[in-house]
């Protein structure tokens, strides 16, 4: 998960750190490990990625490849070099775990449980995955039958870092943000991203967030991370969550490199004469553990938060305090064993109906942060509901608000470092009405050589960003049926082992009433030796071999299917039209199918399993030979790949 400070109330800020510079004259190795070191994945990947194109690459550089995918959040690529990791013979249990952690990133929920079971078989440590292993289960069930829940990505004050925990006070949202523009100064060493500091932005009717701007200076004073923030009703009292900026932190050395331990406080900030006047909460105790993460009852006399304080249920827990009638706080009390675990639970906010909304990591989830909700008051309260998808994700998903509600549904935001976003953390505005159209897919999967349905076959249905909107598997009778949203651009995708992946696209834009679509996919079976498939619409540009972007998006497929059948064995053929002579085509050829190697490999696919050989012009698929007059698509057609399995 990307674990920064919004996942994190306990977190270490990297104050100084010490690095270890390679010789003069480093190795490959060197310098691919050095760039590891200091965090610079995406320049390491380039260097590991050649470190392990050999037969009999070195664990550790496949192991920091993989890791250097999943720190920059290329989770795809991030699967494809686990795939290989754990296939190695000396791999630990440690990259069954992280192979199921980046499984379920990619929503493959299923292959995640598998993964995680052969951990817990190999480490005999059942109990540690038991959550994790039950939220692929309720996953799996989550994504099939998707919420009415329609989130949008507020670009608008979104960036390249995070911003989360919008918190609406009139036409206005306070929210905590990361700065891109080295206003702040300092930054935060794990991060390498300024400190947090507090916005303000512009609230539409509609919900949307604009014009972002850096709150009053008297709220953004702190040296370190200032936000999240929350108001009364009034505006003017804030609850502002702070790092204790004193000296008193821990200070420790991991790993060669030191740090300092910083805690979270709540501060309590009164508007008066113009000005805001601070004051700490009065339970702060950075010595010994962090308060932060504040939240409001309706008539803002209870003051609910997250914290380690002692007596808690495990990690970092819900607690509360009441107002006292001369207008000061009582004594903290743990909301309960209800909604607290041995996890963390973090980012309360009650509802207007007041129901709290927190995220938690120890309930069965869909990964990272989940999203849960629970009636009742203090420290009484219900069994806690998950939220599921598409509120919740493989990701942390947290800060979640409801600020609006009527009978036809109800309005607010959350903030998630899910795929698709624009930086780290971003905030979403979500809404949940009732449709006033219902547009269906129905679907089959069958097998493209048979035409025999396949049943068991797992379609995911992505949006036009490549983002999943719902995922399920086909049914007994190789159907399936998802409901779309107007007015959006759609891909389904099928996948099984032993085939080859099929996808098609489906719109509804201009679809004004209700209305069912069809959409038929065909798997090509990988299974006989000697098989050939053509990768359909993959194009070369006249005269050239470079991989185009729309050839890497078929190839992508193709790298999922090797990935997920390890044992196949392919010779990958590359065609040319007639024009050019016999020799310069056969040539041309070569390096178009050196060329799809050459990327399958940067993939994560292992080169051995692969031959790259070029046809030139002498298996043209239709009339266009030497001297016949053809239109360019029909030159075009004959530039084509091909697949042939050599070995099962």
């Amino acid at each position: 998960m990307n674990k920064r400070y919004s996942g994190i109330i306990i977190g270490m800020l990297m104050l100084f750190v010490s690095f270890t510079f390679a010789q003069e004259q480093p190795s490959l190795r060197d310098r691919a490990d050095e760039l590891y070191s200091r965090y610079e994945y995406a320049n390491a990947v380039k260097l590991y990625t050649k470190l392990v194109d050999t037969r009999k690459p070195r664990l550790q550089d496949l192991e920091r490849l993989a890791d250097s995918y999943w720190k920059m959040n290329d989770y795809e690529s991030a699967e494809n070099w686990y795939a290989r990791v754990v296939q190695q013979a000396n791999s630990s249990p440690q990259n069954l775990l992280r192979y199921g952690e980046v499984l379920k990133v990619n929503g493959k929920y299923a292959e995640a449980k598998k993964q995680l079971e052969a951990y817990a078989v190999q480490t005999g440590d059942a109990s540690f995955v038991a959550v994790q292993i039950a939220g692929c289960d309720s996953a799996l069930r989550w994504m099939a039958s998707p919420t009415l829940h329609k989130l949008k990505n507020e670009a608008a004050v979104n960036t390249a870092n995070s911003e989360f925990a919008a918190f609406p006070v009139g036409d206005q949202a306070y929210y905590a943000g990361e700065p891109t523009d080295g206003v702040s100064g300092k930054t935060y060493g794990w991060t390498g991203n300024a400190f947090l500091r507090v916005y303000t932005a512009s609230l539409s009717s509609e919900g949307s967030l604009s014009a972002p701007s850096f709150a009053d200076a008297d709220i953004n004073g702190g040296e370190y991370h200032v936000g999240p923030i929350v108001s009364e009703e009034d505006g003017n009292t804030l609850y502002v969550t702070r790092t204790y900026t004193g000296k008193d932190g821990e200070r420790q050395k991991v790993s060669g490199r030191r740090y300092r331990t910083q805690l979270l406080e709540l501060y309590i900030y009164q508007r008066k004469n113009g000005a805001w006047v601070a004051e700490p909460f009065a339970y702060n105790n950075v010595k010994e553990y962090s308060v932060g993460h504040a939240a409001l009852s309706a008539d803002a006399n209870v003051l609910y938060f997250a914290s380690d304080m002692p007596g808690g249920q495990g990690g970092t827990d819900i607690w509360f305090t009441e107002r006292q009638s001369d207008g000061s706080w009582g004594t903290p009390i743990n909301a309960g064993p209800t909604v607290n675990s041995a996890g963390d639970e973090l980012f309360p906010g009650i509802g207007p109906d007041g129901t709290l909304y927190y995220s938690s990591d120890g309930f069965p989830g869909m990964g990272g942060l989940d999203i849960f909700r629970s009636t009742g008051s203090k420290s009484q309260w219900s069994t806690p509901e998950n939220l599921k998808y598409p509120v919740n994700s493989a990701s942390d998903d947290f800060a979640y608000l409801v600020y609006g509600e009527d009978g036809t549904g109800f309005r607010g935001f959350l903030a998630s470092d899910r795929r698709g976003g624009k930086g780290g953390d971003d905030i979403y505005s979500f809404s949940l009405d009732k449709p006033k159209i219902i547009i269906i897919l129905r679907g089959t999967t069958s097998d493209k050589a048979t035409g025999d349905r396949l049943p068991a076959t797992a379609v995911t249905l992505f949006d036009g960003e490549r983002e999943i909107v719902a995922k399920q598997q086909s049914n007994h009778e190789g159907t399936f049926e998802f409901v779309l949203d107007k007015d959006r651009d759609y891909t389904v995708l099928g996948q099984k082992e032993g085939y080859h992946a099929d996808s098609a696209k489906v719109s509804t834009q201009g679809i004004t009433k209700s209305d069912t679509l069809e959409v038929a996919l065909l798997l090509e079976p990988v299974f006989q030796v000697g098989q050939t498939f053509e990768l359909e619409n993959i194009y070369y540009d006249f005269d050239k071999h470079n991989i185009r972007p729309d050839a890497a998006v078929i190839l992508d497929e193709l790298v999922r299917t090797l990935r997920d059948n390890p044992t196949l064995k392919i010779e990958l053929s590359s065609h040319t039209d007639s024009r050019g002579s016999h020799a310069y085509n056969e040539a041309l050829s070569q390096r178009r199918a050196q060329s799809a190697v050459d990327y399958l490999v940067s993939r994560g696919i292992a080169r051995d399993r692969m031959v790259a050989k070029g046809y030139g012009e002498t298996r043209l698929v239709n009339r266009c030979a030497d001297g016949v007059s053809c239109s360019s698509a029909e030159h075009q057609a004959n530039r084509r790949t091909e697949v042939t399995v050599l070995e099962y």
